[in-house]
């Protein structure tokens, strides 16, 4: 899969620029990126985004929209729709009924979009899946999907707790927002990864990839199970940043007395783990909009794309938290 796109995305590059992002952030709502006007070649892109949830969130936003400029020759309409399903589903409508070029998801749950997207496609709008993917009766219904493997990242993480605990542990599982690719590939992939692992799940709640919600549910893991915990897997950094207050006021000392594996590698993340308040990290990288970009402009031209592109991650121990964090983009 990396092979093929690496040779796709290479063949569009030498016919379009475009430029990588890094952090940043935005609220819900409709904005444009980019006055209008330009060459005539401009094309106008709608970007229904799942919302500012999450640092990854926000630097994934920012690399679409330094990717989807004017000088890219891109016109972008910017909506980010707050984690909420309908809002999401009414800003593609609302792309579609001004008549844009094309329309980037990242959606935010994988079911629901059959209505949505066969509208696009009757008004011939062709449409590009970032980052999370989608279930549809009819796969026609978007052009292609670039983004992480989030199946992959779980059993990644997966693979170290099996590695790291040998003997009877207890674990609490931090989940993503329920019925999102990454939250249900991540689990799938962690339960692969950890194989037969003496682990035993005490609890598993969503904390809606959020710092605040990761915080409230470690408080409620940890006045129902206090210090039968051994280890946390948090699906995403934020949560697991958010679960470090909870155990630190429980009196515990987060990455000795409950260790912790997350995803995502943000700089925040990074740093936690390199202070040793993590014990494990596993990349999902958010810098998609070069990419998607690329992609877009060759969908629009009706250049043959391959169904699915996949990024490519890494994982990060202490020492290599360290001496990657000077040169860390998000």
């Amino acid at each position: 899969m990396r092979k093929r796109l690496l040779a796709g995305l290479a063949l569009v590059g030498a016919l379009a620029l475009a430029t990588a992002g890094c952090s940043g952030s935005s609220s819900s709502g409709d904005s444009t990126a980019g006055a209008s006007g330009g060459s005539a070649k401009q094309l106008t892109v709608g970007f229904a985004q799942t919302g500012s949830e999450s640092g990854w969130r926000a630097a994934n936003t920012q690399s679409m929209k330094d990717a989807f400029s004017e000088k890219n020759g891109f016109k972008l309409i910017f909506n980010a729709a707050d984690n909420k399903q309908e809002a999401q589903i009414a800003a593609v409508r609302s792309f579609i009924n001004q008549g844009v070029d094309a329309i980037v998801i990242a959606p935010i749950t994988v079911d629901g979009w059959d209505d949505v997207l066969k509208e696009a496609k009757d008004a011939g709008i062709p449409v590009v899946l970032e980052d999370r993917t989608i279930n549809v009766s009819d796969k026609s219904l978007y052009a292609s999907w670039i983004g992480d493997d989030f199946e992959k990242e779980g059993e990644t993480a997966g693979a170290w707790a099996k590695q790291t605990f040998t003997g009877a542990t207890n674990m609490v599982v931090l989940e993503g927002t329920t019925g999102s690719a990454p939250a249900i590939d991540r689990a799938t992939g962690f339960a692969k990864g950890m194989g037969s692992a003496p682990i035993t799940t005490l609890d598993s709640q969503t904390g809606n990839f959020t710092r605040a919600d990761g915080k409230t549910v470690m408080e409620g893991f940890l006045q129902k199970y206090g210090k039968t915990i051994n280890v946390l897997f948090a699906q995403n950094d934020d949560m697991g940043l958010g679960a470090l207050d909870a155990i630190t006021a429980a009196g515990l000392v987060p990455g000795k007395d409950i260790q912790i594996v997350s995803i995502d590698a943000t700089h925040d993340g990074l740093q936690a783990l390199s202070d040793g308040k993590f014990n494990f990290v596993v990349e999902c990288n958010p810098l998609l909009g070069d990419q998607v970009a690329q992609l877009v402009k060759k969908v629009v031209a009706g250049d043959p794309v391959e169904k699915a592109y996949t990024a490519t991650d890494q994982s990060f121990t202490q020492a290599q938290a360290t001496a990657a964090l000077p040169d860390r983009k998000y």
